[in-house]
């Protein structure tokens, strides 16, 4: 007779926790092993489009003035089944785009609007993300109509541009070129609460964990209505300030988008909040990928909840103007509560005509709104000054607010060489991370000789084309070789890069670059791939054309958050610090855009460069050859390893005689201890492998080097 099997399927789904009915996950047995699927992202097997794909030449297809056109038509195209406020999606598709582009943060560059993500979980069911998904719908007759040729990616973004344009509003450029990803990014830490809109991200005086930026779990940036609901205006201002700090924008640019953002539409809080049901991810199968099912009234229209806050902050929401700063200012406002009983602020004494219409009804006006973030806007003396600078330069204000638009929309997007599309400005900014063009023009071969009398040794060249090119971020595309701003502050004076040796070994080519012409950012990564070659005897391929950036091409203050705090692939982990080495090492795998092998090969080879900036790591005694021999004394059974109470660095004692016998640090030691790490390095430290590895170092140390050469 047949097992009763109940109906249940075989193959373990989802993301499993101990009450699931199909078992365990490894997570759930071993919670706190090193877990290499940050590595594993976004696999080319769950792309539909193929391999063969090229979006940005799709890109160039698109008849880009007409697909302007059908956004603009739909702006206006109410539809029944979610209608559009006065008539008008603008106001909404400013949140769309703001939202999607809102969770980026220079702490790490991850987040932003440049891959589509507000598509998948868990960004489509954050709270602060609410009803959005009916934006997204209101989408898709145009994003079908233009198929491949637009990402959804570009759609969001470019949505809020002609939003903004169709209401009167002023913006200052667009770039296309976001693909699409095909699945949740769930590397990103977006923290660590498990509830929604829980904060456990502070300690201290209101210090914000790194590397977030928003104040609670499921927000954007800070509560609308102050910090932990907390109606504050000026603790308010503080959280502001931090967070779109975090998110790349000074006093000014916070200011202009406030301001230019609540210029259009209104919030949504009609009634009890209860009354909402599931997210989208949490909504049954009926729903069709919908949330927030809302029980008050009809649930849409009048009777939408969104945020729980309840108005417009303007008198003309669909029309830019500068009505903002002229209620903000021409008013002094009170306290009160929202129809779903949020803090909100009402106007003392509002004259009628500075009401607003109400959304679905004309004939009725309706009291203007501030959330406590407004009303910081006035109470915190640098955003009071901006402020009333731009209520009395609307011009300015007007200018202020497009060019930090564009900055929101286009600040994961790296150098304004990755732009593309009839829109994209002339102007470079300095966010931009500008570099001069680079001379290709130049005999690669005699400039490479000329670097091997420079008397330099094999490491001292390795390891500056490493730290030049460790910078690069791919999640904005910050950082890396191109502009050699490793000659500049902040990066010359990093600990890491060690700055004695590293100005020594840069006033050589500085002077190789002054004889030449060729720039140093190019003579930096040749220098580096002769290393490579002088150690491997095997030929690295070189891409000349970088440019070297100046100082006035570098925002320092910006460029502090590349920092390495720890490099695995260097030896180097900063002390005190509260995340492990190995973790930190798999977060930068991923933002080098790595594989797991190529991560572990290319450590193996910096370890048996005898690169290493610690006193305790497995090195190679031979450090002027590239071999796998770190891989085969890794592994040695001889041995036996045993912590010295440090808690990153390692012991080991010959099992016979009690001798100690070398050292390691928890970089070393989970190449052997992970299952899954173990099983490379086994690929390696094999006999036959010694040439497999020298030309999987060469491959993925050339992946690294040329990261920022798009």
């Amino acid at each position: 007779m047949a097992e009763n099997t109940e109906g249940k399927c075989p193959v373990m789904h989802g993301a499993m926790t101990s009450n699931s009915s199909t078992g365990q996950s490894n997570k759930d047995w071993w919670p706190d092993a090193l877990n290499l699927n940050i590595l594993h992202q976004h696999d080319r097997k769950s792309n539909p489009l193929g391999e063969d794909f090229n979006y940005r030449e799709e890109f160039q297809k698109l008849d880009y003035a007409a697909l302007k056109k059908d956004l603009n038509d739909l702006m206006t195209d109410s539809q029944d089944w979610w209608p559009a406020d006065y008539g008008h999606y603008g106001p909404f598709f400013v949140r769309l785009t703001w939202h999607a582009a809102g969770t980026y943060r220079s702490t790490d560059g991850r987040g932003g609007g440049g891959t589509g993500a507000m598509r998948f979980a868990p960004l489509n069911s954050w709270p602060d993300n609410g009803n959005l998904d009916k934006a997204r719908r209101l989408l898709w007759p145009i994003k079908e109509k233009y198929g491949n040729k637009i990402s959804w990616a570009d759609l969001l973004i470019l949505a809020g541009n002609v939003a903004i344009e169709s209401m009167g509003g002023k913006t200052y450029g667009f770039s296309g070129g976001r693909e699409d990803i095909w699945g949740p990014e769930e590397d990103i830490l977006w923290g660590v609460e498990d509830e929604w809109l829980e904060n456990q991200r502070y300690k201290g005086e209101r210090e914000l964990d790194n590397p977030l930026a928003a104040v609670q779990m499921g927000l954007i940036y800070v509560n609308p209505q102050g910090p932990d609901a907390n109606p504050d205006p000026l603790a308010s201002a503080h959280d502001i300030r931090e967070t779109f700090g975090r998110m790349a924008m000074n006093d000014y640019e916070t200011v202009a988008l406030i301001a230019g953002g609540h210029t259009f539409g209104k919030c949504h809080g009609a009634g009890d909040a209860d009354l909402v049901e599931a997210e989208p991810e949490g909504a049954p199968i009926e729903q069709m990928g919908l949330g927030w099912t809302n029980k008050h009234g009809s649930g849409l229209g009048a009777d939408s909840i969104t945020s729980g806050l309840e108005g417009a902050w303007t008198t003309n929401p669909i029309k830019w103007d500068n009505g903002y700063f002229d209620l903000l200012f021409g008013y002094e406002w009170e306290l009160g509560k929202s129809p779903a009983g949020a803090h909100q602020w009402y106007a003392i004494d509002q004259k009628e005509e500075d009401m607003a219409p109400d959304a679905h009804d004309p004939s009725k006006k309706v009291p203007t709104i501030m959330a406590t973030t407004d009303i910081a806007l006035r109470e915190d003396p640098s955003y009071k000054e901006i402020s009333k600078r731009f209520h009395e330069n609307p011009d300015e204000f007007a200018d202020a607010f497009a060019k930090a638009w564009f900055k929101l929309l286009h600040r994961d997007m790296g150098p304004k060489s990755n732009y593309i599309g009839p829109e994209v400005p002339e102007e470079d900014l300095i966010w931009q991370d500008p570099i001069p063009a680079g001379n290709t023009d130049y005999d690669v071969a005699a400039v490479k000789e000329k670097i091997a009398g420079l008397g330099l040794s094999i490491q001292e060249m390795a390891e500056t084309a490493w730290a030049s090119a460790y910078t690069y971020r791919s999640s904005d595309m910050r950082g890396g070789a191109n502009g050699a701003r490793i000659r500049l502050a902040p990066q010359k004076d990093w600990e890491v890069n060690k700055p004695e040796q590293l100005s020594k070994v840069l006033a050589a080519y500085q002077g190789l670059s002054d004889d030449t012409g060729v720039s140093v950012a190019d003579i930096i990564v040749l220098a580096g791939n002769l290393a490579i070659e002088k150690a491997s005897g095997m030929e690295v391929p070189f891409t000349p054309g970088r440019g070297d950036a100046s100082d006035d091409q570098t925002d320092p203050e910006s460029f502090e958050y590349l920092e390495p705090l720890s490099d695995a692939f260097r030896n180097y982990h900063r002390s005190g610090l509260s995340v492990s080495a190995e973790e930190m090492m798999l977060d930068k795998a991923q933002l080098l855009g790595i594989t797991a092998p190529e991560m572990t090969v290319l450590l193996g080879g910096m370890r048996s460069l005898g690169i290493t900036a610690s006193d305790y790591g497995l090195v190679s005694e031979n450090s002027d050859q590239l071999t796998n021999e770190y891989f085969k004394t890794l592994l040695d059974m001889r041995v036996q390893w045993k912590p010295n109470g440090t808690g990153n660095s390692y012991e080991a004692f010959d099992r016979v005689t009690g001798e100690k016998a070398r050292t390691a640090s928890r970089a070393d030691l989970v190449f052997g201890s992970n299952s899954q790490l173990r099983a490379y390095v086994e690929v390696y430290a094999q006999s036959d492998s010694e040439e497999k590895f020298k030309k999987d170092f060469v491959k993925a140390w050339n992946k690294v080097m040329n990261n920022d050469l798009f």
